[in-house]
C-alpha cells in the first residue's frame, strides 16, 4: 500500500476507498499519536477541559479532547459517526461542532485548547469523494513525521494489533455537541477586519459547502450588503456548478446585482477566488498582491515579504519588485507555503488557486477571511476591485502536461537543459520557464510565461516536444 496521507489528509471515494472502518481506525490511530499521556493537566480553557477518574495523587485525570467538524456531504454523516466512535473508544472526549469550514475547525482547536482537531471534507473534490484531515494542538497542520506515525498505528489497528489501553467504564471518551462553534468562529472573522464593510455589496458563492451559513453571516455582521448563491447544501450538491472551481455563476451574479465584488470559496472554504464588478476573475496571486500592499501600509507585513509557490504568475513577482517587497517561493502546496512562513517568521502567503494564509488571524488557508479582507480593502480605499487588482499584471501562462515520460530524468537530461536555456534566452527577463515532474503520475508539467501569449505558446510547445523525444 502506498502512503495513505496525501498533500491534504486522506481522501478517496466515500464508502469505497474511504470506509467507515478506515475512518474509525484512523481516529483510534490519531488518538494514540496526537493525544497526551493520561493523567496530565490540560492547559486549555474550561470548555475543553473535562475530567475522568482521580489518579493516584488525588488529582483528576484528564482525558484528551478533540474537535470534530465536517462539510455537508451526505457521506460525512456516517464518517463523522465512525470518527467520533473511534475517538471515544480511545478515551478522547469529543467536541462535535457539526458543519463548519476547515479553518473553523482549526481555529476552534486552538481557541478551545483541544489536543487535536479532525475535519471530514474532500475540499473542492466532487460529492462522492470525502476525506479526513487532522490538526495538531493549536490548530496547526501535521508534519509528515506525525502523519507517518498515524499511518503506522493505523496499519497495526487494521491488522488487529491495536496498541495502547482500551479504556472502560468512566474512562471512555464522552461526546458533546459544541453549538457555540458557529458564533465563536464568525465573531473571530469579524474581529480580524481592519474596518467595516458598510456600503459594499458582495456576492458570496459558498459552493453549497461548509461555509454556506458562515460566510453570508460574517459579511453581514461586518456591514456588507450580501447576495448569497450556492448556499443551499443538501448533502449532494457540494461544488456542483458553484464555488471557486466554477466561477461562472459568481461572475454572472455580480453583474446581475450590480455588486462591488464577488467572493467564491470551495467546499471546505479554505480557499477563495473573487470577481470584480464587471465579473472578471481575480485569482489568488492578485489577491496576495492587494493584501500585501494593504498590510504593508498598515505596518503589518512582517519583513516586507510574501510567500508563494513556484507556480505563481511572474506578474506577482514583478508587482512585488515594483512595490519594494520580497517574494519567497516554495514547492507547490499550501503546506509548504505554511512551513516557509513559520520558518522565516512571515505573516502572508498563498497560492494562485486561492489558498491564502494570514498567520496573524489563522493557522491555515481561510477563504471567508480572505474574502472579508479583500472587501475591507475595497471599503477602506473607496476604489473598485478592478483598479486595486491592476497593481499586478497577469502574464500569459501556458501549461502543458507531457504524459508517459520518465519524470525522474528531468534534472539529468543534457538535451532538456539546453532546450530550457535556449527558451530562457528567447523570453528574457519578462518570461519564465518551469519544468516540474508530477509527484504521482508518469508525466512532466511544462509551464511557460511571457508578456506575449503567442510566444508563450510557441516556447511551451517546443519544450513539450523535447520532453517527449528525450524522456519518452
Amino acid at each position: 500500500m502506498g502512503r495513505l496521507f496525501g498533500t491534504d489528509g486522506v481522501r478517496g471515494v466515500a464508502n469505497a476507498d474511504l470506509t467507515a472502518e478506515m475512518a474509525l481506525g484512523l481516529a483510534v490511530a490519531a488518538a494514540g499519536v496526537l493525544a497526551p499521556a493520561r493523567g496530565g493537566e490540560h492547559n486549555g480553557n474550561g470548555d475543553a477541559n473535562r475530567n475522568g477518574n482521580a489518579n493516584a495523587n488525588g488529582r483528576a485525570a484528564r482525558r484528551p479532547v478533540a474537535v470534530v467538524g465536517r462539510d455537508p456531504r451526505a457521506s460525512g454523516e456516517f464518517l463523522e459517526a465512525a470518527v467520533v466512535a473511534g475517538l471515544a473508544s480511545a478515551g478522547v472526549d469529543v467536541l462535535r461542532v457539526g458543519v463548519l469550514p476547515t479553518p473553523a475547525v482549526a481555529h476552534l482547536t486552538g481557541h478551545l485548547g483541544a489536543d487535536f482537531g479532525v475535519m471530514l471534507s474532500a475540499s473542492h473534490n466532487p460529492m462522492p469523494d470525502n476525506g479526513i484531515k487532522f490538526f495538531a494542538g493549536g490548530g496547526h497542520k501535521l508534519p509528515d513525521e506525525l502523519e507517518d506515525r498515524i499511518e503506522a498505528a493505523y496499519a497495526d489497528h487494521a491488522a488487529g494489533r491495536r496498541g495502547g489501553p482500551r479504556p472502560v467504564g468512566a474512562d471512555v471518551g464522552r461526546v458533546t455537541d459544541y453549538d457555540e462553534g458557529f458564533d465563536t468562529y464568525v465573531a473571530h472573522l469579524v474581529d480580524a477586519l481592519p474596518n467595516r464593510l458598510d456600503g459594499v455589496t458582495v456576492v458570496i458563492d459558498a459552493a453549497h459547502g461548509a461555509a454556506s451559513r458562515v460566510a453570508p453571516e460574517a459579511f453581514a455582521r461586518a456591514g456588507a450588503r450580501v447576495v448569497a448563491i450556492g448556499a443551499e447544501p443538501d448533502g449532494l450538491n457540494i461544488n456542483d456548478g458553484y464555488g471557486s472551481t466554477h466561477l461562472g455563476a459568481l461572475r454572472a451574479a455580480v453583474r446581475e446585482h450590480g455588486a462591488d465584488l464577488g467572493v467564491a470559496v470551495d467546499g471546505d472554504a479554505d480557499r477563495c477566488l473573487a470577481a470584480d464588478a464587471e465579473g472578471r476573475e481575480i485569482d489568488g496571486d492578485q489577491i496576495l498582491a492587494m493584501l500585501a500592499l494593504a498590510m504593508r501600509e498598515a505596518g503589518r507585513l512582517r519583513q516586507d515579504t510574501v510567500v508563494t509557490t513556484v507556480m505563481s504568475n511572474l506578474g506577482l513577482r514583478l508587482a512585488m519588485d515594483r512595490a519594494g517587497l520580497r517574494l519567497r517561493q516554495t514547492a507547490v502546496g499550501d503546506r509548504y507555503v505554511l512551513e516557509e512562513m513559520k520558518r522565516g517568521g512571515y505573516c502572508l502567503g498563498g497560492e494562485q488557486s486561492g489558498h491564502v494564509i494570514v498567520l496573524d488571524h489563522a493557522t491555515t488557508g481561510d477563504g471567508t477571511l480572505t474574502g472579508l479582507l479583500l472587501a475591507a480593502r475595497v471599503a477602506a480605499t473607496g476604489r473598485p476591485l478592478a483598479e486595486l487588482a491592476a497593481v499586478m499584471e497577469r502574464l500569459p501562462q501556458v501549461l502543458i502536461n507531457v504524459p508517459d515520460v520518465d519524470r525522474s530524468r528531468v534534472d539529468d537530461s543534457r538535451e532538456l537543459a539546453e532546450a530550457v536555456a535556449d527558451a530562457e534566452r528567447q523570453l528574457g527577463e519578462s518570461g519564465r520557464v518551469l519544468l516540474r515532474p508530477s509527484g504521482t503520475e508518469p508525466l512532466v508539467r511544462v509551464m511557460v510565461e511571457a508578456r506575449d501569449s503567442a510566444l508563450a505558446e510557441t516556447v511551451a510547445t517546443g519544450l513539450a516536444d523535447v520532453v517527449k523525444r528525450h524522456l519518452g
